[in-house]
């Protein structure tokens, strides 16, 4: 165990990244910050069809918002280098 909490199991179907979300994550929403990221760099949060809207549009109101896939997308690992936020933190 980190001082964090736990690091999820690699292999572990992840997980909706809305905080206090513990339901199976089905989309992903692809995102950047253009204030600290390149262009082509994408961050991932994780969601469950509960909360896709609410991740979408905190993410367009904050103009961050670049696009939503399934969690089953083939081309899944394209400029996100992998990571699901889900596995990586949640957002508030």
């Amino acid at each position: 165990m980190s001082l964090f909490g736990t690091i999820p199991d690699q292999g572990a179907a992840p997980i909706c990244s809305r905080k206090g979300c513990r339901a199976g994550a089905a989309w992903r929403l692809l995102w950047n910050n253009p204030r600290i990221h390149t262009p082509d760099r994408r961050k991932v949060w994780a969601s469950c069809p509960d909360h896709v809207e609410w991740f979408e549009e905190y993410l367009r109101d904050r103009g961050l918002w670049k696009e939503t896939r399934p969690l089953t997308d083939e081309n899944s690992d394209e400029n996100t280098g992998g990571s699901i936020g889900g596995m990586t933190g949640e957002a508030q």
